[in-house]
């Protein structure tokens, strides 16, 4: 065993003109998050526990598209989702279509210990939620009054904002709108928010754990569900790696990235970089997207076939970075 190992990430798909403002406070937040699940590793918690109390902060703080600040429906509410998993065991739990519980990890942690399933959705794992006596709060506390512009901008145009936090102000000049629309399964999209949240976590006892957290799409159909809470596509851990993706949700699911990085070290004898830059390079097909991975070893690694993803890592031996940029 190496010594234990934390990577987080703020989602996959940067527009190259980001205000460095935005970028700064993405980073600021990022090694924020570091730091707290570094602590709670020098203090010898288990990974489970620390990839859940660093996606909790990161569901908390508006800046990325998980609970407070997530993206909205065509409807104009927010329906999010989350998964979590353990490499012990391989246990695993997830949400999806949740509208009131303040933090959604949490709740997959919960569908994994204290229920017989391992996904709940929609008034199911509302119900869940209120029968665990978890903090709810109505669904208007998770929108933000610059979603609600973007989601006007996203009805109104027919274009992809890539990075739907760009202000609206200046938008004909920002090259996060453009002419051509990218597509999901063949068909066009109007905007796509990327800003998915994750960590993934190996403790100095060799455990690996992984939780994913997200909004979803900017203007995305009711009742959508993407990659995030689906355990081998969004997320996954074992006793070899912990995986966290973020990107073209449905690009993910085709190609069940998560697993596809365990698959390859197991199978292929990958290492952790080499596993994470194939399965980047040979499972999207078209799609974009990213990742972020750790191994039993106390490795921590990262990929991603789009413009930029925010991400931090750091290991016991004192390494730590945090990003944006290739």
């Amino acid at each position: 065993m190496g010594g234990w190992a934390i990577a987080v990430h703020g989602g996959a798909g940067v527009d190259p003109n980001l205000p460095q403002q935005r970028q700064e406070e993405a980073k600021q937040l990022l090694t924020r998050c570091l730091n707290l699940g570094i602590s709670a590793l020098r203090s010898n918690l288990p990974a489970i526990d620390v990839v859940e109390l660093v996606v909790r902060e990161l569901e908390s703080d508006p800046l990325f598209n998980s609970g407070r600040g997530s993206a909205l429906t065509a409807k104009g509410t927010v329906e999010m989702e989350a998964s979590i998993m353990d490499g012990c065991g391989r246990r695993c739990g997830a949400v999806s279509g949740v509208t009131t519980v303040k933090n959604p990890v949490s709740l997959a942690r919960l569908v994994m210990e204290r229920s017989p399933h391992s996904y709940l959705a929609f008034s199911g794992a509302e119900e869940f939620a209120r029968q665990q006596g978890v903090e709810v709060v109505d669904n208007e506390y998770f929108i933000t009054e610059e979603n609600v512009g973007m989601l006007k901008l996203a009805k109104e145009a027919n274009t992809i904002v890539f990075d739907y936090r760009i202000p609206a102000l200046g938008l004909e000049t920002c090259s996060a709108v453009v002419e051509s629309p990218i597509q999901m399964n063949g068909l066009p999209i109007s905007v796509y928010a990327p800003e998915t949240v994750g960590c993934v976590v190996v403790d100095s006892q060799g455990r690996c754990a992984a939780a994913t957290s997200t909004g979803g799409l900017m203007n995305k159909m009711t009742g959508r569900i993407g990659d995030s809470p689906l355990i081998g596509a969004g997320t996954y851990a074992c006793n070899l790696c912990g995986v966290s993706c973020t990107g073209e949700g449905e690009a993910i699911i085709r190609g069940t990235l998560a697993r596809e990085v365990a698959a390859v070290m197991e199978y292929k004898g990958l290492g952790l970089q080499e596993a994470v830059d194939f399965v980047v390079k040979e499972r999207l097909d078209e799609g974009k997207a990213g990742l972020i991975a750790v191994s039993s070893k106390g490795e921590v690694a990262c990929g991603f076939n789009t413009t930029g993803m925010f991400r931090g890592c750091a290991t016991e031996d004192g390494f730590m970075e945090v990003g944006i940029w290739d």
